[in-house]
Formats: C-alpha cells, sequence, structure tokens
C-alpha cells in the first residue's frame, strides 16, 4: 500500500457526488427501465472521469472511481451475485428510536435515502463479474488521463452485505456469512488483480452495534463480529494485505449516535482484520476521542498496519480548516509514526446515488483542505 513519501498522503472513503444524469440512469436500470447500455457506459465513463479529475486537482494521491455506478455501496452485489431478491423492512438504528420527532423530521426532509434492499431467499454464489470488469475498464481510462500515486476500489464486506439484506434462505447467520464470502471472494481477488487496492467497506463492525445487534451487550457483540472477520479474513485468503484497506464507521448520518459502540471496545477485533489499511471515523463529534484509544492499545497495533483516520466529516457542510486537519493527524502520527498513517474521511460523500448531505463543490473544497492539511504534517 502506498505511504509517505515526500509528504503525508491523503485518501478518502469512495463514493463521491453523482449527476442528476448518472443518477437518473442508475435508478432506470434498478427499476428495470429500458436503459441504452452505450448511453450508460459513456455517462458513466465520463462521471468516473470527472471525479478522478477533480481528486488530483485537489490533492488526493490515492484515488477512487467516486462509485459511480453502484446504486449503493452495499446492495450493488445483487447484480454479481445470486440468491436476493424482493425488499426488506427497514430498521431504523437504536439512537433514532430515542430521537423519534428528529427520525420523523429526517425521514419527511429527504435525510433518509428510499431504495430497494432486496433479501436473502436463495442460495448465494457468483452471478458474473461483468459489471466490475465494466468499472475497472472505466477507472483505468481515468487514471491513465490524470494519473495519481494509487487508485482504489470499494467492495462490500460480507457483513456489510448481510447488516442490509437480510437472510431468509440460510439455516444459520454464520452459514450466510460463509456463503456471502465465499461469492465475493471473485470480485475481491479481481480488484486486486487489476492493480487496485481494494477497500473493504465494513459499516457492520460499528454500525451493526446499534442496528443489525441492537440491544446486544458488548461482549455478545464481540463474539458476533469476530465472525464476521474471521469470514473476511477467509474470503481474503489469496489477497496480499498490503494491498487491502477496510472502512469501519457508525452510520453516515447526522443524528445522535448515543448508542454507538466505543471504538476502544471493538479496536482488538478490528486489528485482527487481514487488511493491512484501517479507515475510521474521529471527526465525527461522537467519535474525535477515539485517538486516546489507539494511544492506549498502540502496543497491539501491528507494525505492518496503516491507519487512515476521518479528519474531515461527511455530514455536513463546514469546510474543514487545513490546520484542524493538521492537529487531527498528528494525533495518530504521534502513536504509529507519519510513515503509518494516511489522511482519509469519515464516510463517502455519496453512500446512495442521488443522497448526499454535502454540496457537490464543497466535497472537494473539504478534499483540499485535507490535502492542505496533509502537507503542514
Amino acid at each position: 500500500m502506498p505511504l509517505v513519501s515526500d509528504g503525508l498522503l491523503t485518501t478518502h472513503v469512495g463514493s463521491l457526488p453523482r449527476s442528476a444524469e448518472v443518477t437518473e440512469l442508475i435508478f432506470a436500470a434498478e427499476r428495470g427501465d429500458p436503459v441504452d447500455p452505450d448511453r450508460f457506459d459513456s455517462v458513466i465513463g465520463a462521471a468516473v472521469d470527472e471525479a478522478v479529475r477533480r481528486q488530483v486537482e485537489a490533492g488526493i494521491d490515492l484515488v477512487s472511481d467516486g462509485e459511480m455506478s453502484k446504486i449503493s455501496y452495499a446492495t450493488y452485489i445483487k447484480d454479481r451475485i445470486t440468491g436476493f431478491d424482493g425488499d426488506s423492512p427497514r430498521e431504523p438504528p437504536a439512537d433514532l428510536e430515542d430521537f423519534p420527532s428528529f427520525l420523523q423530521r429526517q425521514a419527511k426532509g429527504g435525510g433518509t435515502p428510499t431504495y430497494r434492499r432486496p433479501k436473502c431467499v436463495g442460495p448465494v454464489a457468483p452471478r458474473t463479474l461483468q459489471p466490475l470488469h465494466d468499472d475497472v475498464r472505466r477507472f483505468a481510462a481515468a487514471t491513465a488521463a490524470h494519473p495519481s500515486a494509487g487508485a482504489f476500489m470499494n467492495s462490500a464486506s460480507p457483513g456489510v452485505i448481510a447488516l442490509f439484506q437480510p437472510n431468509e434462505y440460510y439455516p444459520s447467520q454464520d452459514e450466510y456469512l460463509e456463503a456471502l464470502a465465499e461469492a465475493m471472494r471473485p470480485e475481491y481477488e479481481a480488484i486486486v488483480a487489476a492493480g487496485l487496492i481494494l477497500q473493504l467497506d465494513s459499516p457492520d463492525l460499528g454500525l451493526g452495534r446499534h442496528m443489525m445487534y441492537k440491544g446486544r451487550s458488548d461482549e455478545e457483540y464481540i463474539s458476533l463480529i469476530a465472525v464476521h472477520v474471521e469470514v473476511l479474513n477467509h474470503a481474503l485468503r489469496n489477497v496480499p494485505a498490503d494491498r487491502v484497506r477496510m472502512h469501519v464507521c457508525w452510520g453516515n448520518y447526522e443524528g445522535p449516535h448515543t448508542h454507538d459502540v466505543e471504538m476502544g471496545v471493538i479496536l482488538p477485533t478490528l486489528l485482527r482484520a487481514k487488511p493491512a489499511g484501517l479507515l475510521f471515523e474521529t471527526s465525527n463529534p461522537r467519535h474525535q476521542h477515539d485517538w486516546t484509544y489507539f494511544r492506549e492499545q498502540a502496543a497491539a497495533i501491528g507494525d505492518d498496519k496503516v491507519l487512515i483516520p476521518g479528519v474531515l466529516d461527511s455530514t455536513t457542510n463546514f469546510v474543514e480548516h487545513p490546520q484542524v486537519v493538521a492537529q487531527r493527524l498528528r494525533l495518530f502520527t504521534d502513536v504509529v509514526g507519519r510513515d503509518r498513517v494516511i489522511g482519509g474521511t469519515d464516510c463517502g460523500f455519496s453512500t446512495f446515488a442521488g443522497f448526499g448531505a454535502v454540496d457537490p463543490d464543497i466535497v472537494y473544497a473539504k478534499l483540499a483542505a485535507l490535502a492542505e492539511g496533509a502537507a503542514l504534517v
């Protein structure tokens, strides 16, 4: 994984704002409406090129395709692996259940994205890698036109697929997770084989505490997500650790977050995951203290681990001052050294197509502030 050269490198979590035209095409395809494949490829290709160009211009070193072709970071898999159909009921996070008036305001104000979340109703197995090959091809063209220090591509972890697309087929949750891991393995390996860094999106390891496993004790939760990490590691058995990074968060939404599991509780489990890179939130006001857990558990952080703290909030339109970015980064360089820290963001800026709290132009202004702050470090 590329690390520091002359300066501290920068990246982000993956998703970037999609245009109205891109969003319209994605939802048309989702509805099953006729979509001209040549137009889809052309529009998405142009959007990827624009996203890469703007990342490079903002000073981002490790860029992504912005997840332009995907309706969301987890449900896109229904077109790539078998076993999914229909829709599933929505369960609000536990913190929003405590504040029903805020939850209602979010729903009425468009703060809750609406899209289909199919459930598992049959055997899970690889269906096709063609959509991935299309993503890789478009991304390769964009990075050739706008070179950067490195490039990564997002993929859903088995745990986050299970979080948003519940099991109604397998006899147990463990069997479901194992099937998901094996079905997603070809995608993971293909991304790395294409010369890209693989990013596994794993909010189930944080967000899962107050959604998937709400009401469980911390001890029960740790036991449950240990299985998530185990199956993920097995799915990565043919992939070098230094070509993979893993993103963990507590939900990319403005809210009280009063039921978030503490980073100190889950950090030992996160460190057992194979990916060398670990992306996590530190700008969210509920998690700005989390750097102390890394200091307290510094001895457990292996020499092969790279910390990628989120030093930009992905839910507000404040543009962080570069000095604030630098201060946040130094908290982690003081723990593991400057050569094992990359500047990142709390979460994606458009985790669902057509949905994002931050104005598109402000997104790139924030990324520019990240680059400036990293340069100060």
